[in-house]
């Protein structure tokens, strides 16, 4: 079932008896613990890895919808997100009107019985084996209450857990770790809750708590009290002073949310507010890292500040920071975009030039699909070919293309069958391991 390289053969068994039992629905009785004692340390075969690694393998197996073919093993969604709303999902599932954000497709009886499964087991470990639960096991059973959106049973928990022992087990890094569960879920309100109860957990947020609940913020579009949050911290003698982290995140999220609405005014607001937080941050003395930089460049490249972005690309190495593939492709799909080709192409013999990365196929995609576009066939292939060869796999829609302009001009040879056996496998070997179907390549394109 898993094999956690942190895990010896030993304890992994165990992990892998308890996971079985919880799927199958099994009790936690006298004949499991008896089947997790019989471990070498029979005085005490659980311990604080073999704990976590049940609860956090929980939301993986019951939380995850079944529908969700080719989704990311982690949490993270489109952004931007909307504040979910609990009772209008609840009242949706029950009229049967689909339920569209993280929660969508998810089964609700599986979910019950990961929570339900969880809240047991956490409790089962500490009175069978009288195991002491640490910071971190409450860490991830909290999570595991958050990702299953049962969240007045949260707050009891954390209540609970904060007044046990000497400092309690909820700590700044425990809600912290919170707050980014809950944002990732769409409880916004909820992870802002979460931050102004640190102070009745007897916790202090520090500089990564204020980064999480800001982010969390930006990515619901509530730049209004995410900008609050980040005035206090800018407030002199404040004891969490904004640091680079802050201002990236605020001006990647400004950046992102700009080209998300039709009204030019937004646009041109929100990418003034990403430019006067830079300026800002250079003000103070903050050093801007590339991640900076590059959102601050891919936000001009999409608004069309074509200028702006170029002068943050001479002022990246006047500070001597390098530019990236990320920086690159930035400029290569604008002038790509404007059918500017030739300084498309320009930026990518640039990159390759100065080393600053290795070009995939998401800098020579554009290129190609705009030569298409401008009857440049030749060029088009030539580039595919040396994307092939730098050991990438275009992508179906990019080699389709490619092909049938060739096939239609009647330069159909200057693809020939090698190179194009070379490309299906790889789309092929792609989408199997991306989706686990069966190829989709299967049936080729005549000749």
């Amino acid at each position: 079932m898993i094999s956690p390289k942190s895990l010896n053969h030993c304890n992994t068994s165990i992990v892998n008896q308890v996971l079985t039992a919880i799927i199958q629905n099994r009790p936690f009785d006298a004949q499991l613990a008896a089947s997790a004692a019989t471990a070498p340390d029979s005085n005490q075969p659980w311990t604080v890895e073999t704990v976590s690694e049940v609860l956090r393998s929980i939301p993986r197996f019951f939380f995850q919808s079944a529908r969700s073919i080719g989704r990311q093993k982690n949490f993270r969604h489109r952004a931007p997100l909307k504040q979910r709303n609990i009772r209008e999902e609840f009242n949706k599932a029950r009229k049967g009107v689909l339920v569209l954000g993280p929660a969508a497709y998810r089964d609700p009886l599986k979910v019950k019985l990961g929570l339900d499964k969880a809240t047991e087991f956490y409790y089962w470990v500490e009175t069978h084996f009288r195991f002491t639960h640490s910071e971190m096991t409450c860490r991830e059973m909290a999570c595991v209450l958050a990702r299953g959106n049962r969240l007045t049973a949260l707050w009891e928990f954390l209540k609970e857990m904060s007044r046990r022992g000497s400092g309690g087990l909820v700590t700044t890094a425990t809600v912290t770790c919170l707050m980014k569960v809950l944002g990732e879920e769409g409880f916004v309100n909820e992870a802002l809750a979460a931050f102004y109860r640190m102070r009745q957990f007897h916790c202090k947020p520090d500089v990564y708590a204020y980064n999480t609940i800001i982010n969390a913020l930006c990515r619901v579009g509530n730049f209004k009290k995410a900008r609050f949050l980040l005035e206090q911290m800018e407030l002199p003698g404040f004891k969490c002073p904004a640091d680079t982290f802050t201002y990236t995140i605020m001006i990647s999220s400004y950046c992102k949310h700009s080209m998300q609405t039709g009204c030019r005014k937004a646009i041109m607001r929100r990418m003034w507010e990403a430019n006067h937080l830079f300026r800002i941050m250079l003000f103070k003395g903050f050093v801007p890292d590339v991640v900076t930089y590059n959102c601050l460049i891919d936000g001009c490249c999409k608004t069309n500040r074509i200028k702006r972005a170029l002068e943050l690309f001479d002022d990246m190495f006047k500070r001597g920071c390098l530019p990236n593939r990320v920086t690159y492709n930035s400029f290569i799909r604008y002038y790509s975009a404007v059918n500017e080709i030739d300084k498309a192409v320009e930026m990518l013999r640039r990159m390759q030039n100065m080393h600053h990365g290795v070009p995939t196929a998401s800098s020579y995609t554009p290129i190609i699909h705009s030569l298409c576009e401008a009857g440049r066939l030749l060029e088009a292939r030539d580039f595919l070919v040396e994307l092939v060869d730098g050991g990438s796999v275009p992508r179906e829609y990019t080699y389709r293309l490619v092909w049938n302009e060739l096939n239609l001009a009647g330069e159909a040879d200057l693809l020939d069958g090698v190179l194009r056996k070379r490309i299906e496998d790889g789309i092929d070997n792609r989408c199997r391991q991306v989706m686990s179907v069966k190829p989709i390549m299967s049936r080729k394109i005549p000749v």
